[in-house]
């Protein structure tokens, strides 16, 4: 079986595992630097598409991490990169901010709302009704319904907001067309992700707060998985589930060398 010792690469979520509330949570910018000084490579994944990976890096520094943008993966870059193998310059019809599009243009995919290939619902703070509108039309159409990922709400200041998942459920009310989700938990999103480093399934961990999609999606690409206890899940609702994470630790600064050898 494997452990820890074997593993040489690890991709991990962000929110509730190296940050909360804009701060970095207690060993995360450690262990940032220990992947750094080891050369082991890595990725900070998120299901957030709104942000660029240069726009993220700046956010995450700005909360005490050092994460160059090449080693941040997005639910918007999964997308792009899954059309462009699709549909190599295909059409897309976007709701969604500036990581999605520009993650879109960047693969050669064409944005239009005349007869695209695919209609992509992101994440935004400024869904309107003209915008889902036009989507459900295309949709009606025979486009074909990309969602970046199945989030029915996010956070924000004053409390919860709805979500791309959300607003998907309305859309596919409308069409009775059911979206293909990219971003956790479907594994996709891991496995583009270990095409980006170069990474075999054997050999990396993934680290999550959340174990419906995080740990499961992690199970399911065949990584070794991490629950950490700083973000979602506690140990009591991790009983919930019909599947269990390789290992449980309190928080990211267990996964340190000084913390190991303290046993």
């Amino acid at each position: 079986m494997r452990t820890r010792a074997d593993i040489k690469c690890w991709l991990t979520d962000m929110d509730g595992v190296l940050v909360h509330d804009n701060k970095a949570l207690p060993g995360a910018p450690e262990l940032i630097a220990q992947w750094k000084r080891n050369k082991t490579p890595f990725l900070v994944l998120t299901n957030n598409p709104t942000y660029t990976p240069r726009d993220l890096s700046v956010r995450l520094r700005d909360s005490g991490l050092d994460v160059p943008e090449e080693s941040i993966w997005t639910s918007a870059l999964a997308t792009a990169k899954f059309l462009a193998q699709q549909m190599p310059g295909g059409s897309c019809y976007v709701v969604g901010e500036a990581g999605l599009i520009t993650a879109l243009h960047e693969h050669g995919m064409i944005m239009t709302d005349r007869d695209p290939e695919f209609v992509v619902l992101g994440e935004t703070r400024t869904y309107s009704f003209e915008s889902i509108t036009t989507a459900i039309r295309l949709i009606n159409k025979g486009a074909r319904f990309i969602i970046t990922n199945p989030d029915a709400t996010g956070p924000a200041a004053d409390g919860i907001i709805p979500a791309t998942g959300a607003v998907a459920s309305l859309i596919t009310t409308a069409t009775n067309r059911q979206p293909y989700v990219i971003g956790k938990p479907n594994p996709m999103m891991f496995r583009s992700a270990l095409n980006r480093i170069g990474a075999h399934s054997e050999e990396t961990g993934m680290i999550g707060d959340r174990m419906d999609t995080d740990i499961v999606a992690g199970i399911e690409a065949g990584l070794h998985t991490v629950l950490v206890m700083s973000g979602i899940a506690t140990r009591e609702t991790m009983l919930e589930f019909p599947f269990r994470p390789t290992e449980v630790v309190d928080g990211v600064f267990e996964l340190l060398e000084d913390a190991a050898a303290r046993g």
